[in-house]
């Protein structure tokens, strides 16, 4: 098992910033590949931005340029650093890890619980 932790969501105006963190526990030698998912009230879970083991990343082109996934592999962390921050951006954020072959786009195994951001305009 694996177990996922976000933290650093919060309320932001339009054109802000955030730092989404994501630490991973018990079996992490799974967790090769980390991604962002976002879900939107009344909209379907979608997926944001992966980061693999060698340290590729894959962004969704609305956030290409202002959103940057990263990983610290000693601590088990991701981050999404987050600027020009749009209303639209609202959503809980969820983590999630995968296995390597799995990279970009899944499916993912494991998911933490989600952080809220709320972008006002």
């Amino acid at each position: 098992q694996v177990q996922l932790v976000e933290s650093g969501g919060g309320l932001v105006q339009a054109g802000g910033s955030l730092r989404l963190s994501c630490t991973a526990s018990g079996r992490t030698f799974r967790t090769n590949v980390m991604g962002w998912f976002r879900q939107a009230p009344g909209k379907e879970r979608e997926f944001v931005a992966a980061i693999a083991w060698t340290g590729a990343t894959y962004y969704i082109d609305s956030v290409k340029g202002r959103f940057t996934i990263s990983r610290d592999t000693g601590k088990n962390t991701v981050y999404l650093q987050m600027n020009s921050l749009k209303p639209e951006d609202t959503a809980v954020y969820y983590c999630a890890s995968t296995y390597e072959a799995r990279f970009p786009l899944g499916p993912y195994d494991y998911w933490g619980q989600g952080t809220q951001v709320t972008v006002s305009s």
